[in-house]
């Protein structure tokens, strides 16, 4: 499995082409939009969310609900495109309308000015447009379909947001994947413990009244994962290294950790490595999870449990000193439109990416020219590990 993304923040529409999903897997476009919807939320977004209402629409790779297994394109049209026609026209314009919506001060932390000096644009519209996080839109839908794959084989993924501008939640070691999920669905933040929630959202408001923004941590947990998947024969075969760039790929984010994490830094290995046991009931398993369900590169059977954090996003209300590229002159960073904080939202991109990775892993270690053919593949796998 395979997949590109395109389009532009304000261009027509986002585009989503995946290769190599099996045929017959059960799709609509609800749920792809649900999933849109989810990524659209969050206490702290901007105005942009109240414009774009995503829906997404299939033009190649499925029948009657069911994909085909020739490639899926799914796009999503940019409602504020109708604004924006003369500005992000792909056919050559007068001059008078080149230089409309021009960007030339450059926002520190985004990608405006190296982005510009790579490609030798001197409109630094023509680097935000793409490196916006509009375009996480289609990696949700991809990683939709994804979570669509892992559901038909009994794997649950749940996000949820761990860290908000510094505020810290005291989640409760005991939950199950799907009461992650319960929880966080039903609170604005994401956040599994409703008591912090005021604290969150008054730190929102002031930061906002401030012109500024902030960043936090998100957990995404992946329940009913099979023994072996990834490899330790070679280094771009490991599955948690896999998992780590496409979490770190997400635009803002900065650092992804699985288990204890960085946290194994301080502690003994007599209280960081899992202890395996034996049952008949579930064959082998772990005392503990503080690996994050991750031996040697490989799935253990244990829960997956991997946390990115995410740096407060570069526009700025309230600018930041910058430098005009026309004139070299000290100069107040442009101006887009933004959100005091995306955290809550960018829980729900990084399920997507995990259950991407974790989907085109699973496609490529097990027989997947058809669901029917990937089920009884995974059965006789489980079957085979349980009682090795």
């Amino acid at each position: 499995m395979r997949f590109f993304t395109a389009g532009e923040s304000h261009g027509p529409e986002l585009t989503a082409i995946i290769e190599g999903l099996p045929a017959g897997l059960s799709l609509s476009a609800e749920d792809i939009n649900i999933e849109l919807a989810r990524r659209q939320t969050g206490y702290g977004r901007g105005g942009r969310m109240l414009i774009e209402k995503d829906q997404v629409r299939f033009t190649s790779g499925i029948r009657h609900g069911k994909t085909l297994g020739s490639p899926l394109t799914m796009v999503v049209e940019n409602k504020d495109w109708k604004n924006w026609q003369s500005i992000m026209s792909a056919e050559p314009v007068e001059e008078k309308l080149k230089n409309v919506r021009r960007v030339s001060k450059p926002r520190p932390g985004h990608a405006d000015l190296v982005g510009g000096i790579k490609y030798r644009h001197k409109d630094l519209r023509n680097v935000l447009e793409r490196s916006s996080a509009r375009e996480t839109t289609m990696r949700v839908a991809i990683g939709a379909v994804a979570k669509k794959i892992l559901s038909e084989l009994a794997i649950e993924v749940a996000g949820h947001v761990v860290v908000l501008g510094g505020i810290e939640v005291d989640v409760p070691n005991n939950l199950t994947v799907s009461e992650i999920k319960e929880l966080s669905e039903k609170s604005e933040l994401r956040v599994v413990v409703p008591t912090v929630e005021d604290e969150m959202k008054q730190l929102i408001d002031e930061t906002k009244k401030n012109g500024d923004t902030i960043g936090g941590v998100v957990e995404v947990v992946v329940g009913g994962v099979p023994i072996g998947l990834g490899s330790y024969v070679n280094y771009d075969r490991k599955l948690d290294a896999k998992i780590a760039q496409a979490v770190v790929s997400i635009n803002a984010f900065k650092g992804v950790e699985f288990g204890v994490g960085f946290e194994a830094a301080y502690r003994p290995g007599s209280q960081i490595m899992d202890e395996i046991i034996w049952n008949e009931q579930d064959g082998y398993t772990r005392k503990t999870n503080h690996l994050g369900g991750f031996e040697g590169g490989m799935t253990n059977g244990e829960p997956i449990i991997v946390r990115g954090v995410m740096k407060p996003i570069p526009t700025l209300y309230k600018p930041l000193m910058s430098v005009d590229i026309d004139t070299k002159e000290p100069y107040k960073a442009s101006v887009e439109r933004s959100d005091s904080t995306a955290v809550p939202a960018a829980s729900v991109v990084a399920e997507a990416v995990v259950a991407t990775e974790l989907a085109k892993e699973i496609l490529e270690q097990f027989s997947s020219d058809s669901m029917e053919e990937l089920k009884e593949a995974v059965k006789l796998h489980r079957e085979y590990t349980k009682n090795y």
